[in-house]
């Protein structure tokens, strides 16, 4: 049985795309490929139906099938299932399945609306009240969410809320807020909470020197995730930093919004671990010229970690 997340967990929790085949139907296949392919690439675990995995787009019967899929290959390694949702009925529903398949806990986001702490708070804490002793991550993407969090507020939250033991910080810019928050747990009585990072990792090595426990995001080169995270819990900074900048170009071309999800779809089929880049409608696609562009981009990444 997989261990479920603690406030204490580290390492990287590599985001999870949904093959899709060109009819729209989600690619198992592919989905076992790629699941192995992370595996490979010795992350610590995997996230799965979160906002890169398309997850609004699956039926609720689709969202269990890769719950299964995704479990059964993973044997022990942990998996962290997105469950936000229109309704809390729902989210409860999908989250005490995916805790019956054996998941090492769920990602909430904060419902759409007015950006009030008040109003937040009574939404966390009504997900905590369906879901008793479920380990929840609260994740922080108020650029896709429209919901700004204050680092006063998560700290509150992670404090009331026991069993919301790690954040998913994707605030932009939001270093400070990751300062803040470490300044707050050395100088209170409280517990810390795990803090692991998205942007497609696109300032993973500043974030870990604010105190972050590692990454939480889908750029489609794991391994550069896994071994900039070791390098720096070695205290090898600058190592880590070097090897890191290696990948800064294409990682930043995968982090452009609206479009990104499918450079990375695409990155990962040639890659060999997707058959099928296409994204589920309605989703952004690449052009000609657009593949040409990251072919380069993933030739001249080759040229560099080759001279390192």
């Amino acid at each position: 049985m997989t261990q479920t997340i603690t406030r204490n967990t580290r390492g990287v929790y590599v985001i999870s795309a949904t093959p899709f085949k060109e009819d729209g139907t989600i690619d198992m296949g592919s989905l076992d490929r790629l699941t192995d392919f992370f595996i490979e690439k010795n992350v610590t675990g995997i996230t799965i139906l979160g906002m890169m995995g398309e997850a609004d787009k699956l039926t609720p019967e689709e969202s269990r099938a890769v719950i299964d899929r995704v479990i059964a290959r993973c044997g022990n390694l942990p998996v962290i299932v997105g469950v936000s949702g229109s309704g809390l009925r729902n989210l409860a529903d999908l989250s005490r399945y995916a805790m019956d398949k054996g998941v090492a806990g769920v990602m909430v986001t904060p419902n759409r609306g007015p950006a009030y702490d008040d109003r937040v708070e009574s939404y966390f804490h009504a997900v905590a009240k369906a879901l008793p002793d479920v380990p929840l991550i609260l994740q922080d993407f108020p650029l896709s969410t429209g919901v700004p969090l204050s680092a006063r507020l998560i700290r509150r939250l992670s404090l009331d809320i026991p069993q919301l033991v790690m954040l998913k910080h994707e605030d932009w810019p939001g270093l400070t807020k990751i300062t803040a928050i470490r300044d707050m747990e050395k100088q209170g009585d409280g517990p810390r909470m795990s803090i692991l990072c998205g942007n497609g990792g696109l300032y993973l090595p500043q974030e870990l020197a604010r105190g972050a426990d590692g990454a939480m995001t889908g750029f489609a080169y794991p391994e550069a995730l896994v071994r900039t995270v070791e390098l720096f819990q070695q205290g090898k900074q600058d190592e880590a930093e070097d090897f890191f900048d290696a990948y800064i170009p294409i990682l930043r071309h995968e982090q452009q919004p609206g479009f990104g999800l499918a450079v990375r779809k695409y990155v990962l089929k040639q890659r060999g671990m997707i058959a099928c880049e296409e994204t589920r409608a309605p989703g952004p696609r690449l052009s000609v010229v657009d593949r040409a562009e990251v072919d380069r981009l993933m030739h001249r990444t080759q040229l560099r970690l080759e001279a390192l």
